[in-house]
């Protein structure tokens, strides 16, 4: 609690101001008392001063006639004086002749001490004394303080021709009259003073510091009150409240923007609100909207793969079937002709082209059926050893007569998968045709089988010619191939894509180069 009230900024502000009155106040009290007491001081050396001219004057004729016992009964009476502490008169040897205290006549004093050093450090005058020089201050036996002034007597011109003295002529001074006044009421005064004046300051203190404070509570405090609860009711959501603070000082200007910041707030949750209220019916009609255009895109994305589909088609069959229907019609005029039995040999020509043509086309149609396959395959546990054996068999021939080696790399424990074997034959055949056709100067063909997991991992790699960077990423796209239109449909690698993904699994090419591809498919193993 304690640290929560100094954290106000009302708290610190009234501290503030009560620690400069302080300093001020502290200031001023010194001043004013070092004022007075010079003032007193003073005052008193004044005091000090004419006593001793009124002694040195009233003792003059008597001091010439030699009336020792008269100088001694006027300083005996000026010495009973409210505030005259003692007066004695010592000669240049520093014995005290005359003295209101009579047990101090006829003693010599130390010529170094407080009340002599003035005159006797050999470097300054009786007669060029300064008035600081004349005046000390000192405690007596009871520790009351003392103010002390030594007056020189000087030898004049009376004092030398006189018939009573024998002063010689040349002697300056014939000594010090000394005349000490009690500092009782000057202390007194002082105390006093410096009392009062540390009881007005206090009072002063005190007065401007409740008022400071009232100042700062109602001109400061309650308008950061209203201001901090404006915040905080703010900060609870209640956007609709306003400060009510009429002043036009500055807190009366932050009170003006708060309230049009909350209008504005408030307006703005209003709308959010109201969004937020028919988003669900907006976002069902926008949901339904978006339907409806998803289905007409992907009516109008079918109608154009569709066209595609028909146009890539039409071209691709177009081709053997313009060579069989010009070499059938060739055939039908050699025949009708039937003038020269050496045309056999062409004619049986025609028909091999006509035939290779013919499974061409039929090739084309049953890749095309491969691809737009998508009915349930039958799933079993396969070993995928096997099935790469016999896909190894099946083109045994096309190995020997391009003169390459196929080397086998299968895993000591056998490696099953839930596949349609010939689905999967069918895939790796292609594949191994594809790298065959690829090595048309021989090589080494590697099939790697290993396990990484929960997938089966087959690898294929060939020392053939690569991919180039360009055809990359179009390899497992319909009809895109990069062989000759008489060689290829550019429809294998896109059915074996199809295949593989059937079967939950993925073909990528794993790296290429000048010196060989590496084909990577990946088939998932379910564990029992």
């Amino acid at each position: 609690m304690k640290i929560k009230l100094l954290n106000r900024l009302s708290i610190k502000l009234i501290i503030t101001v009560s620690i400069v009155l302080v300093c001020i106040l502290s200031v001023y009290t010194y001043l004013n008392i070092k004022y007075l007491d010079n003032y007193l001081t003073g005052l008193k050396y004044e005091t000090a001063n004419n006593i001793s001219d009124l002694i040195k004057k009233s003792t003059r004729y008597s001091m010439l006639l030699n009336r020792r016992e008269d100088v001694d009964e006027i300083i005996k009476t000026v010495g009973t004086e409210a505030g005259v502490k003692g007066i004695r008169i010592y000669n240049k040897q520093g014995k005290i002749i005359i003295s209101t205290d009579s047990t101090e006549v006829n003693k010599s004093v130390n010529v170094s001490a407080e009340a002599c050093i003035g005159c006797h450090n050999g470097t300054t005058s009786l007669k060029s004394l300064s008035n600081t020089q004349k005046i000390r201050t000192f405690r007596d036996a009871t520790n009351k303080r003392i103010l002390g002034l030594i007056n020189p007597i000087q030898n004049e011109v009376d004092c030398s021709t006189a018939d009573c003295h024998a002063h010689s002529p040349k002697t300056e001074m014939l000594g010090v009259l000394d005349v000490m006044l009690s500092l009782d009421k000057h202390d007194e005064m002082i105390a006093e003073n410096t009392r009062r004046t540390i009881l007005n300051s206090l009072f002063l203190l005190i007065l401007i510091s409740v008022a400071s404070g009232i100042f700062i509570t109602v001109l400061v405090n309650r308008p950061i009150k209203k201001l901090n609860k404006g915040i905080e009711e703010l900060g609870k959501g209640n956007l609709n409240y306003k400060i009510s603070l009429q002043t036009k000082d500055e807190f009366g200007k932050m009170a003006n923007r708060f309230n049009e910041m909350s209008t504005k707030l408030n307006s703005a949750y209003q709308e959010i609100k109201d969004w937020s209220e028919n988003l669900n019916l907006k976002v069902q009609e926008k949901s339904e909207e978006l339907k409806n255009i998803y289905s007409q895109v992907m009516q109008i994305e079918k109608l154009a793969s569709l066209g595609k589909l028909s146009a890539t088609v039409a071209h691709e069959l177009n081709n053997p079937l313009e060579g069989i229907l010009t070499y059938s019609k060739l055939i039908s005029k050699k025949l009708r002709n039937n003038s020269d039995n050496g045309d056999h040999t062409k004619i049986l020509s025609f028909l091999d082209l006509i035939s290779e043509e013919s499974a061409r086309c039929g090739k084309i149609v049953k890749d095309l059926l491969l691809f737009s396959h998508r009915g349930d395959d039958e799933m079993n546990d396969e070993n995928l050893s096997a099935i790469i054996d016999k896909s190894v068999t099946l083109i045994h021939h096309h190995l020997q007569i391009n003169k390459i080696t196929l080397v086998k790399e299968f895993p000591e424990n056998e490696i099953s998968v839930q596949c349609n074997s010939q689905k999967i034959q069918q895939a790796l055949m292609s594949l191994l045709i594809n790298a065959i056709e690829a090595m048309p100067n021989g090589g080494t063909i590697t099939v790697a089988l290993s396990r990484n997991k929960d997938l089966a991992i087959i690898r294929i790699i060939d020392e053939g010619t690569g991919i180039l960077e360009k055809d990359l990423p179009n390899i497992f796209e319909p009809f895109y191939s990069t062989k000759e239109a008489s060689k290829g449909t550019g429809l294998g690698l896109a059915v074996v894509y199809g295949i593989i993904n059937n079967h939950g699994g993925q073909v990528v090419v794993e790296k290429t180069s000048s010196r060989g591809t590496t084909f990577k498919i990946t088939l998932p193993i379910k564990n029992n």
